[in-house]
Parts: C-alpha cells; structure tokens; sequence
C-alpha cells in the first residue's frame, strides 16, 4: 500500500475529529441509554465513564501504534508487524468482523425507529417483540446498500458529507436533552425503584459491553484507521481521539440523565422497576409519552441521520481493513486495488456489502441482538493494540513516535487486563460465540501458508498461540463464571474477575515475549517503507535499518 504523503487524500484535522465523533454519535446513543437503564437503573452513568475509560485507554495505546505508523485502517495490520503473519490475520480478521459488522446494524436501528412514525406500514417493520420483521428486513437491505453507496465514489466526498451529517446530528441530542430535562425532570428517579443500582454493581459492568456502551465509544476506531489518510497524522490522531472521547462521554452522560430523570415516576412504579422499561425506540417512545411531538419528529429525521454519518466512517474503515488483510497475502491480492480517479476501495467495499448482507438476513433481527455480539467482538480487536505498543518499544526503540504514551510500561499491561475484563462482561454465550469467530482465522491460515507452500506451519503459528490459548481461557472462565455474567455459577462472584484479570495480565506478557521472539526470528512483518516523495511533518517512519526485519 503507498503510503507516501504524495498519496494522501489529506484529510484535515477538523475533518479527522467530525470522522470520530459521526462514528461515537451512531446507533448508539439512540437505544444506549433506554438499554442501559433497563438493565443497570440510574448506575448506567457509572457505566458510561467505565465505558469512556477504558476505551480512552485503549485508543491511547492505538495513538502511539497509529501515529507512528500511519497506515489506513491500520488496526488490522498493527499484529502482523509485531507478531508476524499469523497472528496479524486472526487479529485482523477480528477486526475486520467487528467494523464490518457495523454496516448493517446501523441500518436495523434506523429502520426501528422508523416504526415509531404514525405511518400504518412503519408499524409493520417490527413484531411484538421488538424484532424486524420479514418488511422491516427488507427495509434495512435497502438502507444498508443506500449508505454503502455514499462512500463508492471519493474519500473526499467522504470527508464533506461526514462534516455536514456530524454537524447536523450533533445538535439532536443536545437538543433532545434540553427538551426532556425541560419537560419535566424528576430527581427522585435516581434514587426510587430499589435505588441507585437496583441491579447490583455486576449489572453495571454488564451494561458497559452489552447495552451499547462500548460499542457507541467504539467509533474511535475510525480515528485510528482512517488517520493514515491525514495532513499530519502524528499531530492529528491524538488529538482527534481525546476530542472526540471528551465530547461524546459528555453528551452521553447528559442524554443518560436526562432519560432516567424524564421518565414519569408513575410508569416507573407500574414497570415494576427499571427492568420493565423496555422501550422499542426508547427516546422516540419517552418523547411521545411526554407529548413532546416536535421531539418525536426530530428524533425520527435523526434515527437517518446518525446511522448515515456513522456509516460512512465504518464502509471506508472496513474497506482499509480487507486492504490491508489483502496486503498480508491471506485475502486475495485484487482486493487491495484502489481506485485510480476516486482513490476508493471498491472491490473491498463490495466484499465487505456481501458481508453486511449475510450479516443482515441471518442474526441481525434487532439492534438489542445484534449489538452484545458486535461489542465483544469490538474488545476481542482491541487486543493487539496495547500488545504491539510493549513490542515495539522493545523491538525498535528508534522509532519516531510522534505521540508517546506516558508510563506504557504500565498502562499497557492495565489495558490488556481491562479489555479481558470487558470481554468477560459480555456474558456467556457472547464470549463463546465471538471466540469461535475469531479462531476460524487459524485454520483458514494454515490453509492459505499450506498452498503457498509452506512446510514449517509451527514456525508460523508460534507467535499467535498466546491469542488462541487466551481467547479459549476467558472463554473457559466466562462458562464457569458467575451466574451474574451468564455462568453455570461454578466460581463465586468477584473469584471470576480476579482469575481473568490476574490470567490476562500473564497472558500480555507472554504476548509481548511471543512478539520480540518473532522479530529475532524473523517472522515479524517489515516495517512499510514509504513509496514516491519523502513524507512530510513527521509522517515518515524513521525506525532505523537496524530495527527492521
């Protein structure tokens, strides 16, 4: 792939951080908060900075990894320059699911909102139990393929159309608060209904993977994988991902409250609790049982419009993503083409509709269905990240890192161990379904270097098993764990955690070990060698010769 400065499509830094928040403000903040609620009452504040934190965490790790190499859609190429061919296609493959995923979803949570107009065909879209329905299907087919569209042409078009929705969307929910809190805001839901945290504290950390939380903060993806393409991505990725992260947990904890303080405190008592607030469109359904019609309406254009902005970030991004697997050799090589005039990745983008179709027609019948699985599988990608940032500050300690985080000898391994964590909060059978995805990366490996003609398979697949042995262990413990995380209740509450964070962090250092074995080795991917004109403004990769392999 050219990375040359020449070749970039220079996308500014106000350009960068309207890509990251588009991404944070998508589905996410339409259904997060009702889901949220019903799950952990009023203590879904706390999950949103849990959420915030960690995730700020790891797009840190991400900041000094991407701006040092700046390669678009780098999350799926970052394993196989630590670890080596491998390892960098499960890891990719893993991301490359959790992104593409993305395309479709956003369509299904537009057509469930579309289901609250008055129209007699929008209440046809989803059945009693709030699942689209065979119309509803076909409605979200044709949205997803519509917003696929808006990217086929240029990335600059990309660029112009992702400001103009941010902006647009950005002033929904402000707008949303302000009318709910207005409305009527009754403090005394936050203590009502068996308390602050009906549900216990298991229930918040639940809600940080399960009911959007994660996945809304996920859109930091885009910053990363998409800075490649900017004017100075040194400078631009993170700055863009601590503007984006502040912006979006502020207006989510305001959306939170004001959600939890606008429900009336009657239908609360006659739910039963916050468990029996189960709204299928739920600032749509609040804003109509408040009467509020001008904010029904406003939440209806925007139930298009965040969708649309996320989406646009999330088909360019899995577009780098099958670019980039392509350029590892275990995709085929055409799919790495771009576009001569409108610089796209078009036969990667048609990949990766195929996907979002499939995706679509066989588990995505809800945005609450949908959005557990996407979040785990969201962490599982997360992983590389904090691994590469020890590897290679012990394997090429030359590199210019235009962005260095502070204390990583630390916050690495905290990282590590914290993302385990979130992937134990998905709850059972979520763990175990996003980690037979994962694996089916190794055999497909083995086949792919079989046909190329590769004898010592152990040799290649030595570096990776610290992934595969961690992966099969959280998914162990998640099915022993407790019943509060979905578990058989073999280990008590708080033993479960304990045992994954204290195998997560041997497992980061196995990973770390495994990663400078396989640049001694040789195994590890050279570093991207600039093509064409020199880069400017600290965009170059300037480890020395010597650490390259």
């Amino acid at each position: 792939m050219d990375m040359s400065a020449g070749n970039r499509k220079g996308l500014s830094l106000f350009a960068l951080v309207m890509i990251g928040i588009g991404s944070i403000f998508g589905s996410g903040w339409l259904f997060g908060a009702g889901s949220a609620a019903h799950v952990a009452g009023p203590a879904a504040l706390v999950a949103w900075v849990i959420g915030a934190v960690f995730i700020g965490m790891i797009a840190m790790s991400y900041a000094e990894v991407g701006a040092a190499y700046p390669i678009p859609g780098g999350m799926a190429r970052y394993g196989s320059l630590s670890h080596g061919p491998v390892l960098g296609f499960i890891t990719g493959w893993a991301v490359w699911i959790a992104v593409a995923a993305l395309i479709p979803i956003e369509s299904i949570a537009a057509t469930q909102y579309m289901s609250s107009w008055s129209f007699g065909w929008a209440h046809r879209l989803v059945d009693s139990s709030h699942r689209l329905s065979g119309f509803g299907m076909a409605v979200a087919l044709v949205l997803t393929v519509l917003l696929w569209l808006t990217c086929y042409w240029s990335v600059q078009l990309l660029a112009r159309a992702n400001t103009v929705l941010t902006l647009v969307k950005f002033a929904i929910p402000v707008l949303a608060v302000v009318a709910l809190v207005a409305s009527g805001f009754h403090p005394g839901n936050f203590s009502t209904a068996d308390g602050f945290a009906p549900y216990g504290w298991s229930a918040v950390l639940t809600a940080v993977t399960t009911c959007g939380v994660v996945f809304a903060f996920n859109g930091f993806q885009a910053v990363v994988n998409l800075g490649g393409a900017a004017k100075n991505p040194g400078r631009a990725i993170p700055i863009a991902l601590v503007g984006a992260l502040a912006i979006g947990l502020v207006i989510y904890l305001a959306l939170q409250a004001a959600f939890i303080g606008a429900v009336p405190p009657e239908q609360l008592k006659e739910a039963g609790g916050w468990a029996g607030i189960n709204f299928n469109s739920p600032f749509a359904d609040l804003a109509k049982v408040l009467m509020l019609h001008w904010v029904v309406t406003m939440l209806q254009f925007g139930a298009f419009v965040s969708p649309a902005g996320s989406n646009i970030a999330n088909v360019a991004s899995s577009a780098y993503m099958v670019q980039n697997l392509a350029e590892t050799g275990f995709f085929p090589k055409r799919l790495k083409e771009t576009h001569p005039v409108y610089g796209t990745a078009r036969p990667a983008m048609w990949v990766n509709l195929v996907f979002s179709v499939l995706l679509l027609v066989t588990v995505g019948h809800s945005w609450k269905t949908l959005a557990p699985i996407i979040s785990a599988a969201m962490v599982i990608s997360y992983l590389i990240g904090p691994v590469a940032l020890g590897v290679f500050r012990r394997t090429k300690p030359g590199l210019r890192r235009p962005f260095r985080l502070p204390a990583a000898p630390v916050l690495a391994p905290l990282t590590f161990v914290f993302a385990a964590c979130a992937l134990y909060w998905s709850k059972w059978p979520n763990t175990g379904i996003v980690t037979a995805l994962t694996l089916l990366a190794a055999p497909i490996a083995a086949v792919v270097l079989t046909r190329r003609g590769e004898r010592d398979l152990k040799r290649h697949f030595a570096p990776a098993w610290w992934m595969v042995g961690f992966l099969v262990t959280v998914s162990l413990l998640s099915y022993l764990g407790s019943a509060e995380f979905g578990g058989s209740g073999v280990l008590p509450g708080g033993v479960d955690i304990a045992l994954v964070a204290v195998m997560a962090l041997g497992y980061y250092f196995l990973a770390v070990s495994a990663g400078v074995r396989a640049h001694h080795t040789g195994l590890a991917e050279p570093d991207p060698e600039p093509a064409g004109a020199p880069a400017a403004h600290g965009e170059e990769f300037s480890a020395p010769q010597a650490a390259r392999v």
